[in-house]
């Protein structure tokens, strides 16, 4: 397929810039009242798309199976498309706080840097992107604390943004770590950093932009639509009998890379480091042959699943990196149905996603999604793809 085939017009303010949350109003005892948000992971909206019908649901129904116009579905309603025995699959990836703001020797220039990754623990070096780039050279430091005890000194250049720095810490490993991340935010995406006032993430950002079940840290972006899970909403799938499986994929910054290809076929995917250990594949294949349904939560999970899958359908221990990138048509092996966020025009999620639930089924709920207001990105609502 074509680049240009998943071109939509995306109206600024529906790319969510925090997460779902609902207006609270309560009265005091002096007649005062006093309004305040609460966020609700699990209370954003939910499209629902029936693959085999083509049915497209948007709202609740009452007693008589009837929709209920401008009730639109809340993402815990996602439960009620599942049965004792099914599994959701979900990425336990956890975020670290890795956007940290420096400053230049001499000049004090503030500085973005962006961790990646840690390339050796001995010598603290790490990959990182800098911003503005153009003031970053090899033998400059960077000061990240107001008493000058964390500081960092640009040893390569890897990319036109990218670096190689070397921080000069002596400390034990973890102190040093717990240490460099206390000074850093929530990896936000640049289009939410961008467009808030302040262009910084905030506290909430730390626990809001990570999913509950988060545990194997190593990603730089969350998997957002793990984001959606409430522990309430995972307690009631549990109580209902509906699995969960965990596998880890460290979510990296390629899904966020600008394609600059027409054929979709030369486009390159950064690899991103996955494991799916002997128990969740134990748990999914078990469901699978019982012939019950399997969930995957978002665009990474599906990549995970369609890397470690089997020519017999069943998913197998896998330690190692994937770049798969997956775009319509494609056969897929493993998940029959899908939960996935709405994604900015012409990404790879985008595509990702029209590949699991087919183009034009998925452009249409999107064009649906446009005109009825739906908020997009990784705090944005939520598209489940059923296989029915």
């Amino acid at each position: 397929m074509k680049l240009s085939q998943f071109k939509f017009k995306l109206p600024l303010d529906q790319v969510a810039l925090y997460p779902h949350s609902v207006e609270h109003t309560i009265e005091r005892s002096d007649g005062t009242k006093q309004t305040f948000c609460v966020t609700r992971r699990d209370e954003a909206r939910l499209m629902v798309l029936h693959k085999k019908s083509g049915e497209i649901e948007m709202f609740k129904k009452d007693a008589d199976g009837n929709p209920i116009e401008g009730e639109f579905l809340e993402f815990r309603n996602v439960i009620d498309y599942f049965d004792e025995g099914d599994t959701f699959v979900f990425n336990d990836t956890k975020v670290s706080p890795v956007r940290l703001y420096g400053t230049k020797e001499k000049t004090d220039a503030k500085i973005e840097v962006f961790l990646l990754r840690e390339l050796n623990e001995e010598m603290r070096l790490w990959d990182v992107l800098v911003e503005p780039a153009r003031k970053i050279r090899i033998g400059n430091k960077l000061f990240f604390d107001d008493t000058s005890s964390m500081v960092a000194e640009v040893i390569d250049n890897t990319t036109s943004r990218g670096r190689t720095l070397r921080f000069l810490y002596d400390s034990p490993h973890e102190e040093f770590k717990n240490n460099l991340f206390a000074l850093g935010e929530a990896p936000l995406p640049r289009y939410i950093i961008d467009n808030r006032e302040d262009h910084h993430a905030t506290e909430e950002d730390l626990e809001q932009f990570q999913c509950v079940y988060a545990k194997n840290e190593g990603a730089v972006t969350a998997p957002s639509t793990g984001l959606h899970f409430s522990r309430e909403l995972l307690k009631r799938m549990e109580i209902k009998g509906v699995n969960s499986a965990f596998i880890t994929l460290h979510c990296g910054l390629g899904n966020f890379h600008e394609i600059e290809v027409e054929d979709l076929t030369k486009h390159k995917m950064d690899s991103e480091q996955m494991f799916v250990t002997k128990e969740a594949c134990d748990i999914v294949n078990d469901t699978k042959k019982k012939g019950h349904h399997i969930c995957a939560v978002g665009c990474s999970v599906v990549k995970a699943t369609e890397t470690a899958v089997g020519t017999d359908g069943l998913l197998k221990e896998f330690e190692g990196w994937t770049n798969k990138f997956i775009f319509p048509p494609y056969d897929f092996g493993f998940a029959d149905s899908m939960v996935a966020n709405f994604y900015h025009p012409e990404s790879t999620l985008l595509m990702s996603t029209a590949a699991f639930g087919g183009y034009d089924a998925v452009m249409e709920c999107y064009k649906l999604a446009v005109k009825n207001g739906y908020k997009f990105g990784c705090y944005g609502d939520s598209l489940l793809i059923v296989n029915d």
